[in-house]
């Protein structure tokens, strides 16, 4: 690894060989000396380390034999599944073509370098829900490949049917917290030939209890085109659409956001109705779930010129309109520039990750405590100047499956 950085599974066995101190009573004699380790049934020590940060699993897992048998069990990850949340983890890279970078650990604030399964290159379409990670070629648009990062189990789904190319893609996946079963989906959108205005949008959707893809909805937008933005939220799917131009164009804003129910079999309406405009002058908007709400990260563009941004918002929408939550203080906004397109931002449970394209600096906001803070300095280094980074969060798992 770059800069003599081991993995992150030796990472946290290096310091796990450390025998479990006995503990004995007053006046104790030496016959009577007494394993904390030995007086705990399976079961409740089965649930204390479940409540564990991840790091601390793979580690107690190295203590002795039991501990390992325990975390490796059924039982164990049955255990595990009941723990709301481990705090979403923050993986970043750096955009080349061998994609290998560090994944953040906000609990013990800590960055751990990672190998990924199937992400080839950074450019790439990356989505992610609770502990599951869904790669898509950009090329093609036609390799997707389920992933979980922690387990490094993956799968490869079958190739969508329908619209086999196209100009813009947008890729989201859910995954129901119970049942584990996972639902994936693409927009896409393409030029309607010879004319600038049109554009065919299709969204397919492939369940994997019945591992089937389906064409939920195709339509011509005219005046605007989907990008590479959507997220799913309590069985909605959101996209942001842009204007081209020409139809309904609302005046000021160049964005807006189109809502799908993934329930309906077949759509039932124009899509173009669920039309819900953006807050302000909106620039490099980021959607995302944070405990089934929907968030949407942006920079707030100038009133006389939209490409350059003048800060940086954070809003969830409530019905049809938006509730701004924050804008990032304007001493932590100076180092991620003005131009249009300049972070990357993602986000789940009760945290946001931003950064800037490039740099590796990671800030995060937590939703609950309504608090800007600095993640600790990632590892990864520029290769060259111009060098950029991205990166996507997901929440770490061990019972969650492909």
């Amino acid at each position: 690894m770059d800069g003599g950085q081991t993995s992150w599974i030796a990472r946290c066995y290096a310091d796990a060989g450390r025998e479990i101190p006995e503990f004995a009573g007053e006046g104790h004699q030496e016959n009577t000396l007494v394993s904390m380790d030995s007086i705990l049934p399976d079961d409740l020590l089965e649930r204390i380390l479940s409540y564990l940060p991840i790091a601390s699993i793979f580690r107690a897992s190295s203590v002795c034999k039991r501990w390992k048998e325990i975390v490796r069990s059924r039982r164990f990850l049955w255990n595990f599944s009941s723990v709301l949340s481990q705090k979403p983890w923050y993986f970043m890279f750096t955009s080349c073509d061998e994609p290998m970078g560090y994944a953040y650990d906000p609990l013990l604030r800590k960055w751990y370098s990672i190998d990924l399964p199937c992400l080839e290159t950074s450019n790439w379409f990356i989505a992610s829900s609770f502990g599951l990670v869904c790669f898509m070629d950009n090329d093609s648009g036609s390799r997707l490949f389920v992933c979980n990062p922690i387990t490094k189990e993956y799968r490869r789904l079958e190739e969508p049917q329908g619209l086999k190319s196209s100009d813009y893609s947008a890729l989201a996946v859910s995954v129901d917290r119970k049942s584990h079963n996972y639902t994936v989906a693409i927009v896409k959108s393409k030029q309607v030939p010879g004319n600038f205005f049109q554009w065919d949008l299709s969204i397919q959707v492939y369940d994997s209890e019945t591992a089937l893809w389906m064409t939920s909805v195709t339509e011509v937008f005219t005046g605007w085109r989907a990008g590479d933005e959507s997220v799913i939220c309590d069985g909605i799917l959101y996209f942001l659409i842009y204007s081209t131009g020409g139809g309904m164009v609302v005046p000021d804003n160049r964005h807006g956001l189109i809502m799908y129910n993934l329930s309906s079999a077949y759509s039932h309406g124009s899509l173009i109705r669920t039309f819900i405009p953006v807050p302000c002058s909106l620039t490099c908007g980021r959607l995302m779930n944070l405990n089934g709400k929907l968030v949407m990260v942006g920079g707030i563009g100038k009133h006389d010129r939209s490409d350059i941004i003048k800060g940086i918002g954070i809003w969830i929408l409530n019905g049809t309109q938006w509730i701004e939550v924050c804008r990032m203080p304007h001493k932590l906004f100076q180092g991620f520039g003005e131009l249009d397109d300049v972070f990357s931002s993602r986000g789940t449970d009760d945290l946001i990750y931003i950064h800037s394209y490039g740099s590796p600096a990671l800030l995060v906001f937590d939703m609950n405590k309504r608090h800007w803070k600095w993640s600790q300095k990632c590892p990864v280094t520029k290769k060259f100047p111009l060098q950029l980074f991205t990166g996507f969060c997901f929440e770490p798992r061990l019972e969650v499956t492909p």
